[in-house]
Parts: C-alpha cells; structure tokens; sequence
C-alpha cells in the first residue's frame, strides 16, 4: 500500500526547500514531495487536475508564487495566472484536503505597522494585490489555512532566494547597495518560519496567522548586521529613502504582530540579531 502523500509546490525556492528540508521529521510514514516547476506547472490546468487526482494529496502546502514584485508590475496578467488562478485550481482540487497558503506582509500599506490578523489589507503593488485576492479565494474555505510572512533569508537551492543571498550576490559582484532607511520588515529565517508552520499544520490550525521575525528592522539595518557578519568580502552599502524610489509604491511599514501564532508554537519567534548572534557558524 503507498503511503499517504503530501504536496510541496516551489520546493526549488527558499520556504519550500526548507517546508520539504522538514517534513519527513514532522510527518513520518508520509510521502513527502516537493514540487518544482520542472516537476509540475502549476499553470497547467489539465496536468495539474490528473496529478492530483492520481496522487490524491492529503495535505497541500503551496508555496509557490511569481514574488518578484517589479516582475509582477510589469506583467499583472502573468502575476495573475500563477499567484490566484494557480491557487484557486489547488485549493479548488484540496477542497477536503488540508491547504496552507503562503501570503505576504506586503497586503498592507504600511502606514501604520505592527498589523495583526484583524488588520484592513491594503495593496499597493500588482503582487499585493494578487496576494490579497489569492487569500479570499484560501479563506473562503474554513478548513484551510493562510501564513503571512515576511523577509525570509537563508540557503535557498539556486543561491538567489533570501535577502541575505541576493545582498551577498551584489557584494560578490563589487557593487554597493543603496538600502531604504525608511522601509521596515520583520525578517526571518526560512527553517524557523518552516518549523512554525509545520508546528501550526500540526495542530490543523486554519484561518490567517502571522509567522514573520520578532523584531522591526528597516533595509539598511538589516543590511548593516549582514555586513557585520561577512566582514572578509569588505561590503560596502549605502543609506537612501524609499522617497527616492521610481517604482510602484512601496509600503513604508509591514511589521507584523504575530501573537496569535506565537501562543500555539512550542518556541518563541525570534529576532534576526538574536538569531545571527545564536547561529555564528551557520551559512547565511
């Protein structure tokens, strides 16, 4: 007899990796399949609909999304097909199954911060937006659940994914970031935000909670601890306001309050400086 399955999509990003990194520890005796795109399109209706009916997932984590917002801003009809039509054809085929979405921090505008569940959403960018729109669809079922993260640094499989890589990247390449002094995120490390979740699945918690880091920090400070961490490559990063930027709007203050989540997982949420300061030797 096979095993009880269970889906991972964007197993090839940060999040997923570590979700399917994870899960043979979190649920033993079950299949574990992390899902890349070379693995399955998601945007492929037909292909999708017969996977599922042959695998018959008993829990769907669904991880994947076009989350390059500029990518998005420039083809909203693309944004669109992968981050709510993809997510609708999942949720619509896990209907009796368990479901778990990863939303964002930016379906806020960021004019207040420190958003908890109960918080009006309000989308700036093309992403957001089909953030939000992808959230309604999860919700409207009661059995599954929504997971609003923010930054997630860490090892991802192409080296690109996390805050912390893409900063590296630059670094390698000579360059010297311009960092918002004025945009504050609550960053994380992905394991962490995959322990939380498998903890929250774990306990068939459904309805919206917040898994994000237990500290506010804009770019440029976020920067200035990575800087501190690799002293040898000599990084060099400049100060600049999202006044400056030319772009779609940004949302100057997404921090997220994630009591909810915090009372139900066995381990506190922590800070990025407490982490990095926990974790000398770890690769991030």
């Amino acid at each position: 007899m096979s095993r009880p399955c269970i889906w991972i999509t964007g197993a090839g990003g940060l999040i997923g990796n570590q979700l399917t990194r994870q899960g043979p520890d979190r649920v033993p005796g079950q299949e574990v399949k992390g899902l890349t795109r070379a693995r399955l399109d998601l945007t492929d209706s037909a292909a999708v609909r017969r996977e599922f009916r042959r695998q018959r997932p008993k829990l769907v984590v669904h991880c994947a999304a076009l989350s390059n917002s500029p990518e998005c801003q420039a083809n909203p009809a693309l944004a669109r097909e992968i981050n709510v039509e993809a997510t609708a054809r999942l949720a619509e085929l896990a209907a009796d199954a368990f479901f778990v979405f990863f939303s964002s921090d930016l379906v806020f505008d960021g004019r207040a911060g420190n958003y908890d569940e109960s918080a009006p959403v309000n989308p700036l960018s093309v992403y957001a937006e089909t953030k939000v729109a992808a959230e309604r669809i999860v919700l409207a079922n009661p059995k599954h659940l929504v997971i609003r993260t923010s930054l997630n640094g860490g090892v991802s499989p192409t080296g690109d994914r996390g805050f912390n890589e893409q900063l590296r990247r630059a670094w390698q390449a000579g360059k010297t970031p311009r960092l918002f002094t004025d945009e504050f995120r609550c960053p994380i490390p992905a394991e962490v935000t995959a322990r939380a979740v498998w903890e929250l699945i774990g306990q068939s918690r459904s309805g919206l909670y917040h898994v994000a880091g237990n500290e506010r920090l804009s770019r440029w400070e976020i920067g200035q601890l990575l800087a501190a961490r690799w002293p040898q490559m000599r990084p060099k990063i400049e100060p600049c306001s999202i006044k400056e930027y030319r772009g779609a709007p940004r949302s100057p203050d997404t921090s997220l309050n994630c009591a909810k989540a915090q009372k139900l997982i066995s381990f506190p949420l922590p800070s990025l400086t407490e982490w990095l300061a926990a974790h000398p030797e770890q690769k991030f």
